[in-house]
């Protein structure tokens, strides 16, 4: 239920707040904080009944796990977003014999692409925006 919280570290908070609220208003905070955890219940359950008559049938048929943010690795994602990119052209291996100056000389230069996605002669002027820094 607690994904990285422990019994012990909850107990711990308990005994806290038990001695900073103090023996006198301690029944009166117990009390609300059950108040506060029977509405969370109830809103929880009418949101999702809400959902379940919107979506119709089709609330039985999502599995949200796969939903679940949790399951994702940004490393993954981002590699497979950089793996995705247009192929790189293949360099020449530099020698090793070859000094600096001589495999940098050789290195081949990459090209811009062949026509902005905003040439000169259009009709539309790019977007601006002016806010941004």
């Amino acid at each position: 239920m607690f994904s990285g919280i422990t019994i012990e570290k909850l107990l711990l908070i308990g005994v806290i707040a038990a001695l900073l609220v103090g023996p006198e208003r301690l029944p009166g905070y117990a009390e609300a904080l059950a108040r506060f955890v029977k509405k969370a219940k109830e809103w929880t359950s009418t949101a999702r009944t809400r959902v379940k008559e919107e979506m119709g049938e089709e609330f039985d048929e999502v599995d949200w796990r796969t939903l679940d943010p949790r399951q994702y690795d940004p490393r993954r994602i981002i590699r497979e977003a950089l793996l995705d990119d247009a192929p790189v052209t293949p360099t020449k291996p530099v020698r090793a014999s070859m000094g600096a100056a001589a495999a940098n000389a050789s290195a081949p230069v990459p090209t811009p692409p062949s026509k902005s996605p905003f040439a000169a002669g259009d009709e539309v002027p790019p977007p601006f925006d002016n806010e941004a820094t």
